[in-house]
């Protein structure tokens, strides 16, 4: 608890208690009290307020997943590099290669060679 150990904590729970002395030591211990018990009023009231507004159970989530130490970006990134780039994404899809080969392939084009000393055509309009 902020970094505060053991015998520290009793150490400033001595000093807590020479200061505030004997006499106002319940009026505090009451006040701490109340404090304590407003604080977790208040904690349950916003987790039922967030129960209410999102229409799931707290308790019901796997906020494990939700980790973000979990997440390694060279883990990711070397999962993504050496993934198999061949499977279907879902069940109906269908798989890459094979959607290559069925796609309509597009005309080649003949690429004329410029003899010797003749200039490149120019197109004015192009930037």
């Amino acid at each position: 608890m902020f970094g505060i150990n053991g015998s520290e904590f009793l150490v400033l729970l001595i000093i807590g208690v020479i200061v505030i002395g004997p006499s106002r030591l319940p009026e505090y211990t009451r006040k701490l009290t109340n404090l304590v018990k407003e604080l977790r009023r208040m904690a349950s009231g916003a987790r039922e307020q967030i129960k209410e507004e999102v229409g799931i159970d707290i308790d019901d989530v796997d906020w494990k997943k939700y980790d973000p130490r979990q997440y390694d970006p060279r883990r990711i990134i070397k999962e993504a590099l050496l993934d198999d780039d061949t499977k279907p994404v879902s069940d109906g899809a269908p798989v890459a290669a094979a959607a290559m080969d069925m796609a309509p392939k597009a005309p080649e084009r003949v690429l004329e060679r410029l003899s010797i000393g003749e200039k490149p055509p120019f197109d004015s309009e192009a930037t």
